[in-house]
């Protein structure tokens, strides 16, 4: 059976992903493995139609498809995000149809959901017979349980493609709205207050309702708002991931484009930052996912701490909850607040006109009274995976990050509260007495309650 293998890591035959599938092989080689470095050969299968060409045809020869990626920012690497769109651009999305696929990735399980959720996705717009997916720790396959728990997935895909076994799709078709935005002219009365506002887009078709929504947002103020096209900042390539930023914050590309001066000089020093973006394929366009990517060079520090986020976004974003998820986490971890988030899947213009002036005068408001929103499962738990890598084996990759998160006081394991620890032992070691075990569960309720209690009491 012919299994094509698309490999979406830019360090091609060096990616952690790979030598997974390459596991599988020797195990199995009774299957014919078709690999194509798809992300690290991006920039040649955007030039080159034949080389494009070539592997859609070596997919429509074979029986399965094996989406082998490691995880950026809750997504793919933007050069395998550019892959997909050119598959919908180049109209060929027939070659996958029926095909079964399984999604492999590695990483250290942050956000691996949301990254699977949107391969999927791309699988069902396929048509594809989309199996299922295996999200492997990136060291599992040293391990010898974890050799033979992604065997047993890997076998029972192929057995599946073998016998053409049902599946169901997850998701339904995006449903494109037909609405045009046309804006009325703003009154131009909202005072930034000497904050510096900095709207970033990814591209601007003229006529389009993106551009017409990023015109009239910026129109609401009375000056000072800086436009940006990302197309107009200097980006040589995607990221390789070197994790040579890892040691001092030094990106490979040092020296070579403005990506590190743009992000350093305009969106680090923004008050308020604006995101503004149409929907591709499930999520937003690869120009966007190649400056989240290149941000990287800060590793996993937050460097938008208080400052107000924004997104301005055209196309069916209420039908896509994976990228509202991953929207909401970008902000939480970066410790920044999340002002809202307006789209066009709106009942008229002035309804529009109305949600953009307000999400600017709010940004400003919520801007002067320096508030950010408490975090929630996304952010916190977010977090706690990256405190525990960079303190554990990661460290020695990462140690910028280990300066940051000691120096701003991230490692707060419980294990160094001595205090609730000492509690614990006296009240575990306590509640072992039937007498004091029933005095304590009929006082639970009250107890819990009392320090709140006395916070409102006292006021």
């Amino acid at each position: 059976m012919i299994v094509v293998v698309l490999n979406g890591s830019p360090k091609g035959d060096r990616s952690v992903t790979l030598q997974y599938v390459r596991y599988l092989q020797k195990i199995h080689p009774e299957h014919d493995y078709r690999i194509f470095p798809v992300a690290r050969q991006i920039g040649k299968l955007e030039r080159d139609q034949r080389a494009f060409d070539a592997v859609m045809d070596q997919v429509a020869d074979a029986a399965a498809v094996i989406w082998s990626f490691p995880l950026y920012y809750c997504l793919v690497c933007s050069q395998y995000k550019r892959f997909i769109e050119l598959i919908f651009a180049n109209g060929r999305r027939d070659v996958f149809r029926g095909k079964y696929a399984l999604a492999l990735s590695t990483s250290i399980h942050f956000f691996d959901h949301t990254a699977h959720n949107y391969l999927q996705g791309i699988c069902d717009d396929l048509g594809m017979n989309y199996f299922g997916h295996y999200s492997a720790e990136m060291y599992d396959l040293v391990r010898t349980g974890e050799r033979e728990r992604f065997l047993k997935c890997c076998e029972n895909f192929l057995a599946a493609a073998a016998a053409g076994i049902p599946t169901a799709p997850r998701y339904p078709p995006l449903r494109p709205g037909s609405f045009v935005y046309e804006p009325t002219s703003p009154r131009g009365d909202i005072d930034p207050e000497g904050r510096k506002v900095l709207l970033l887009y990814d591209e601007e078709r003229p006529g389009a309702n993106l551009q017409k929504m990023i015109h009239a947002f910026a129109a609401n103020f009375s000056g000072g708002v800086e436009v940006i096209a990302l197309t107009d900042v200097d980006i040589k390539g995607g990221c390789l991931g070197c994790c040579r930023c890892g040691l001092d914050n030094v990106c490979q590309y040092e020296g070579q484009d403005g990506y590190r001066e743009f992000y350093d000089e305009k969106v680090k020093k923004a008050d308020i930052i604006i995101m503004a973006g149409e929907i591709r394929d499930r999520y937003l366009s690869s120009r966007w996912k190649l400056f989240f990517d290149r941000s990287f060079f800060n590793t996993h520090a937050p460097t938008l701490k208080g400052k107000q986020l924004a997104w301005i976004i055209s196309g069916p974003l209420g039908q896509l909850p994976n990228l509202m998820e991953i929207l909401s986490a970008y902000g939480q971890l970066q410790q920044a607040n999340t002002v809202g988030i307006v789209t066009d899947e709106v009942a008229d213009s002035p309804q529009l006109d109305a949600l953009l002036g307000e999400l600017a005068r709010r940004s400003v408001r919520l801007a002067r009274q320096g508030y950010v929103a408490p975090g929630d499962y996304l952010g916190v738990g977010g977090m706690k995976i990256f405190r525990d890598e960079v303190w554990g084996r990661l460290r020695f990759v990462f140690q910028a990050d280990h300066r940051h998160y000691k120096r701003h006081g991230f490692y707060d394991f419980p294990q160094k509260d001595f205090k609730t620890r000492g509690v614990n032992l006296l009240m575990c070691t306590m509640t072992k007495f039937p007498p004091f075990r029933k005095r304590f569960l009929e006082a639970l309720e009250k107890e819990m309650v009392r320090p709140l209690k006395k916070v409102v009491a006292d006021k």
